[in-house]
């Protein structure tokens, strides 16, 4: 089948690649842009997704998907088929600009550019920060007590007017205080025979 190759312009594309290397991420304790930078930055686009998009409008443009490759994967999806044949034809237009853009997004040159790994903060103070130690936990082990015959570990209750205050939106671990009938451990419900 025949491939539509509309490569983006030498421009386009280092446009893009400037656009990815100013919005990588930067970790650092002093953010590196300040809000005026970016709102400059965001004040003149370099790039619209509308460039990346192919012409639909434009009948003589040939597309890379059938009308029968279409309808397959209509059935494989389990969406209706096209009503009629111009129902069709905005059909193939839309996957034909869609298979376009993303055709374009993988042309992109990214070979400098590293992998995100995970979508949180991957510098060193904030894998400091966010590291657990003894001396963030010396306050809620102080807490704990050792238990019974299995040695579970319990959170000591405290006397203090804090501790006994409940807020509303917590629960106490009473599962039985608001049953109207109790038996032992159990909810009792009255049947209706």
């Amino acid at each position: 089948m025949p491939r539509l190759q509309l490569p983006l312009s030498h421009s386009s594309s280092v446009r893009m690649k400037n656009f990815l290397f100013a919005f990588r991420r930067q970790y650092s304790s002093q953010p590196k842009y300040t809000s005026d930078d970016i709102a400059t930055l965001l004040a003149k686009p370099t790039w619209s997704v509308r460039s990346l998009l192919p012409n639909t409008d434009d009948p003589t443009i040939p597309l890379s998907i059938t009308p029968q490759r279409l309808h397959h994967l209509l059935r494989l999806s389990a969406l209706p088929q096209p009503v009629d044949k111009a129902e069709e034809t905005s059909m193939l237009r839309t996957l034909e600009a869609q298979i376009h853009f993303v055709k374009s997004i993988q042309d992109v040159d990214t070979k400098d550019i590293k992998p995100l790994r995970a979508i949180r903060d991957e510098s060193r103070e904030a894998i400091r920060d966010s590291t657990i130690g003894l001396e963030t936990l010396k306050e809620a082990l102080a807490k704990e007590q050792v238990v019974g015959r299995r040695k579970k570990i319990q959170r000591q209750v405290t006397e203090d007017a804090d501790a006994s205050h409940v807020e509303s939106d917590q629960w106490d671990g009473n599962a039985l205080g608001s049953a109207t009938r109790t038996a032992g451990k159990y909810f009792v419900v009255q049947s209706r025979n």
